[in-house]
């Protein structure tokens, strides 16, 4: 069975923040209307393995199962963001503030931008900008984790 329990975590974790040298956040020109539109980001969706791979070693990391990592759009395909490499970065699962737990924020910030509720600009400079930060004010307090009993 797996529980929810809530978790304090005011204490970010190494990893769950890009370096914003390395990834700084790039966006691909699209309008709301682009990435509002069914099927977008499948069809945006192509980062080949070789730019995963630098993405890992830009960083020193190896992908290991359910440990690390999702190479991940710091800028989420949709939100804009593009499959370069300044936008990649190995996001962990194994911390709180994890890449399952910024997908929430994601598909959230998505929603908001395509009701009209949220400024594309403003959202993709919230998430390139900190997007813990930004979890908080849009989603709203601290992630649940997620545990088995």
């Amino acid at each position: 069975m797996i529980g929810l329990v809530g978790c304090s975590t005011t204490q970010v974790g190494s990893g769950s923040l890009p370096n914003p040298r390395l990834t700084p956040g790039e966006t691909l020109a699209v309008t709301v209307r682009d990435i509002c539109s069914p099927g977008y980001t499948k069809v945006v969706r192509q980062v080949p393995a070789a730019v995963k791979h630098q993405a890992y070693a830009a960083y020193g990391r190896l992908p290991q199962k359910d440990i690390c990592c999702e190479v991940d759009h710091l800028i989420p395909l949709e939100l804009g963001g593009s499959n370069r490499l300044g936008n990649l970065w190995p996001e962990p699962y194994d911390i709180v503030w994890n890449a399952r737990v910024k997908d929430r924020l994601e598909n959230r910030m998505h929603k908001m931008v395509c009701a009209g509720e949220l400024d594309l600009v403003t959202a993709q400079r919230a998430i390139a900008a900190d997007w813990v930060a930004a979890y908080r004010r849009y989603e709203g307090g601290e992630p649940t984790v997620r545990r088995r009993q």
